[in-house]
């Protein structure tokens, strides 16, 4: 009834522990005013809240201004003296929020300044989120931010025998309200462990789980066992072992049998020797052979290493076929040759060794090498030599022969001459020449090796008379005019053939239909044209054109890389005289195999040696006279393009990618220009070298391989890589060099996608409908639109409106040069940038929410994330990046490509939308 009500009430101090903000929720009544007579002017319905932080319990020191005011608390109901006596007295209650707090605990307290009321309750406490259990990590106790927007990021620990996936910590966020978001990152089971719930459980006695990575344990391979749980491998039977480089989920395997069958054959001081395969390989694949020799004594025998002087073709040790030759042993000699099988895990044996022995007495040996040559005298057409006998004739000999050829011919093409003496005259040379020589003698034990090269150049011959062009000048007119007429000719039916349309020229494409006119100049066909091996009866002799013969001694296999078609793919070394190695990569043909895939092998070689170009793979050269055939070309350190570019995901620039296009685009045009159809573009078939040099591969006859994955599409004469083939080729089997453009446009997509499978996940039969209906596949993410639309003008239905490989590469000269170029499109098509839109395409200017949209693409999952982030309406989203679709926290590299290629789709068809005057 008292004016200038101040009463106070306090509690005691509150240690406020790890909390930051501070929930109090107030449960009080309060009387009307209207409903006390005579207290108008001094009666209030509100009371005031106050706190004060400090770092301990002060007492009643606290004077009322150090309390920091909170809010003035009002009512939402009030009773009335009736209510009272009939009890219904209305509760009120309100929450209000204190933080951050900074000091170890705080005081609350209410000030009444004249109010009638009863604070019932006072609850004071803070927010925070319960552990838990995800993706095998647990999260303790976390207590909330300071701010109501704040969220508390805690790193997750593995549960017990889990671990850290790789750069895959696990981590939640706790959010402002007390609730887990979305885990990111995740633990995985150790070796030996398999999860079972929210745990990881060891695997059971007979099972094993090698890595981290398995899902499930499973069962011991054969011939292994274990007797204990969690075990990450099993040990191997008695007999049985594993070597070093077998994972665990390689069974034990043991050494194989001895060789079977072992025979030979002797001439003089050289040993051939075969055998057949062990009976059993002790369950591996990787058996080789090795050759031990010895040389004995005939009585009493005893056996003594032959020591560095023989020699072992292909080698001693190491032999994948089942045979060798020995060569330089002594004549007349006793010897014995052990060969014996061995496989990955012989050398862990330790059992007794199996092989095949043989005793072979020698013969009388050939001469040794004549190395002292002389030249007596050079004459213009005529040189003449002289020698020293071989310092180890090993017999009388009867003759000698001397080989020569011209230097610039190297040994392909040579001569021989022979003679009873030391000495000997070559004639019928040509003047100004050089010449090789070489020498060996024959004995009735046959011929020895060539002796060293010896070079000699002939002398030069007088100068002809050179006749004066004024002693037929009637010729010469002639000729000139005749010149004349053939080049107007061809300049009159190049312009009427060249006529531009959409940009590029309308040349038919066909084969060796391709003189043109481009760029204001007549383009011929090359003097230079690819003729096909197949228009040879003898095969052998196209391969013997086209390839250089190799000696197999110049040839190191290091490691087999791959398999292909018709054997192993290596890495080796190549050294020829007088040269240094390189480093190569080496095709061979498997043992067994017929004439046909003989054939069918060397085709490719007789195809690649007509090629010289820096951006087509360099042919080294061919073995065919030795075992096993090869086919051996540059080593491209880098290997396919595609794999490449998946491996080094984003990590390049625009332009590093239009120059290896470009790298491309140049190889093809030297192709085209041969008269050469590739058929078979593609990223897979591009190699990529240590300097990111691009080089095409793959010019088998085949073409595409029965078991490629690709090929799936069959028509009459084989099956086709639909995804990269052009439209005329799938349905009438029409390849020219238009159709490679196509393909090219297929490579062009995958390099700006990082090697993605065109298409994605369509069927075949879904392509080529897709494509017959006008469906051209989307830009990739961040491709300029000028990249893009070359690759449409690739893939115009029309092969006529096709650029040629000369064009394409100009385009991407200019680019290069100019790479403001990249950002607008080049040529003078009118039909629209963006790809046409496939009808199964969904329509994203139809959702009504962003909500609607991630359902759509079924990346619901990241309803908050987007939510959180304050993306509210589809056009937001249509202005996003890759960096605004990371710092969402999504991090599958497979979910944000998808999310942007929607994006991106989106942001397409309402681009189209605001072209066509529709209002979006």
């Amino acid at each position: 009834m008292e004016p200038n009500q101040n009463n106070w009430l306090r509690t005691n101090w509150i240690e406020k522990g790890n909390a930051q903000r501070i929930f109090v929720e107030l449960k009080f009544t309060l009387r009307d005013c209207n409903s006390l007579p005579g207290v108008v002017g001094t009666c209030k319905e509100t009371f005031n809240l106050y706190y004060q932080e400090t770092d301990s319990e002060v007492g009643r020191s606290l004077r009322e201004n150090q309390y920091v005011k909170i809010d003035t608390i009002a009512a939402d109901e009030s009773f009335t003296q009736g209510d009272l006596g009939e009890r219904k007295m209305k509760l009120n209650t309100e929450v209000r929020i204190i933080g951050p707090l900074s000091r170890r605990g705080f005081y609350l307290a209410f000030q009444d300044v004249g109010a009638c009321i009863a604070l019932v309750s006072v609850k004071v406490y803070y927010k925070k989120c319960w552990s838990i259990i995800e993706n095998l990590a647990t999260f303790p106790d976390t207590v909330t931010g300071s701010e109501f927007s704040s969220l508390v990021e805690v790193e997750g620990m593995c549960v017990s025998d889990a671990e850290e996936e790789a750069d895959n910590s696990p981590k939640m966020h706790c959010s402002a309200e007390g609730e887990w978001l979305v885990p990111i990152g995740k633990c995985i089971c150790k070796a030996g462990f398999h999860q079972k719930g929210d745990a990881c459980e060891p695997c059971g006695r007979g099972f094993y789980k090698s890595s981290s990575q398995d899902l499930q344990c499973s069962r011991c391979p054969a011939h292994s066992f274990n007797d204990r749980e969690g075990s990450w491998r099993c040990d191997c039977e008695d007999g049985y072992y594993r070597a070093l480089s077998d994972p665990p989920s390689v069974a034990c395997t043991r050494p194989p049998s001895a060789p079977q069958n072992l025979v030979y054959n002797i001439n003089q001081t050289t040993v051939s020797l075969e055998w057949s395969p062990p009976a059993d390989t002790g369950g591996r694949n990787d058996v080789t052979y090795r050759v031990i020799c010895r040389r004995c004594s005939w009585e009493p025998e005893e056996c003594v290493p032959c020591g560095p002087n023989v020699g072992y073709s292909p080698a001693q040790s190491g032999l994948v076929d089942s045979y060798v030759t020995i060569v330089d042993l002594l004549a007349h000699a006793n010897y014995t040759f052990e060969v014996e099988a061995v496989n990955g895990v012989s050398d862990l044996s330790r059992t007794q060794r199996l092989f095949a022995a043989v005793s072979i007495a020698t013969g009388q040996a050939a001469p040794s090498q004549v190395s002292e040559v002389i030249k007596e005298k050079v004459q213009q057409r005529s040189i003449q030599l002289s020698w020293q006998e071989p310092h180890q004739p090993n017999g009388v000999i009867t003759e000698y022969e001397i080989k020569y050829y011209e230097k610039d011919q190297k040994d392909r093409i040579y001569s021989t001459v022979r003679s009873k003496s030391t000495s000997a005259t070559v004639n019928n040379l040509k003047p100004s020449t050089a010449y090789v020589f070489q020498i060996r003698a024959f004995t009735e034990a046959g011929y020895g090796t060539y002796g060293p090269r010896l070079e000699i150049t002939t002398k030069e011959e007088a100068t002809a008379a050179i006749v004066s062009s004024e002693q037929n000048p009637v010729i010469i007119i002639a000729v000139v005019a005749v010149a004349g007429t053939i080049i107007l000719v061809f300049m009159v039916f190049g312009f009427i053939i060249g006529r531009r349309h959409c940009g590029y020229s309308k040349a038919d494409q066909e084969g060796d239909e391709e003189l043109y006119f481009h760029y204001g100049y007549i383009k011929f066909p090359g003097t230079k044209t690819y003729i096909d091996p197949e228009t040879y009866e003898d095969p052998n002799r196209a391969v013997h054109q086209f390839a250089k013969e190799l000696d197999a001694s110049c040839i190191k296999i290091e490691r087999v890389i791959g398999a292909g078609e018709f054997g192993e793919v290596c890495s080796g070394r190549l050294k020829l005289p007088g040269k240094r190695d390189v480093s190569v990569a080496i095709k061979t043909l498997k043992v067994g195999y017929t004439e046909k895939q003989r054939r069918d092998f060397l085709c490719e070689a007789s195809i690649m040696g007509q090629f010289d170009h820096p951006n087509v793979v360099h042919l080294e050269g061919v073995v065919t006279r030795g075992k096993p055939v090869m086919i051996v070309i540059e080593y491209m350190e880098n290997g396919s393009l595609d794999a490449f570019l998946r491996k080094h995901d984003g990590q390049f620039t625009v332009i590093q990618l239009v120059g290896m296009l470009r790298g491309i685009a140049a190889g093809m045009r030297y192709l085209s220009d041969m008269g050469y159809v590739h058929r078979d573009l593609a990223a897979r078939n591009i190699l990529v070298n240590s300097n990111l040099v691009c080089k095409v591969s793959d010019f088998g006859l085949s073409r595409v391989i029965d078991d490629d994955p690709e090929a799936v599409y069959t028509t009459t004469g084989g099956k086709i890589p639909v995804r990269w083939t052009a439209p005329e080729a799938i349905q009438y089997r029409k390849f020219t060099s238009a159709s490679d453009v196509w393909s090219y446009g297929i490579v062009m997509w995958e390099v700006m996608s990082y090697g993605e499978r065109p298409y994605w996940d369509m069927s075949n039969q879904d392509v080529i409908k897709a494509i017959e209906e006008g469906y051209r596949l989307p830009a990739p993410m961040d491709c300029p639109p000028g990249l893009h639309q070359l690759m449409l003008d690739c893939w115009q239905k029309d092969r006529a409106e096709r650029p040629k490989f000369d064009q394409i590469v100009g385009i991407l000269d200019k680019m290069i040069r100019n790479p403001n170029t990249l950002k607008t499109p080049v040529g003078t098509c009118t039909r629209p940038i963006s790809p046409l839109l496939d009808q199964s395409t969904p329509d994203f200017t139809a959702f009504r929410s962003v909500g609607e949209w991630l359902e759509a693409i079924k990346m619901e999952r990241y309803r908050d994330n987007f939510t959180a982030a304050g993306y509210s309406s589809l056009e937001s989203v249509a202005r996003m990046s890759i960096e605004d679709v990371m710092s969402l926290g999504i991090t599958l590299v497979g979910h944000q490509k998808k999310i942007m290629s929607s994006i991106q789709t989106m942001r397409a068809q309402m681009l189209h939308l605001h072209g066509t005057g529709v209002q979006v």
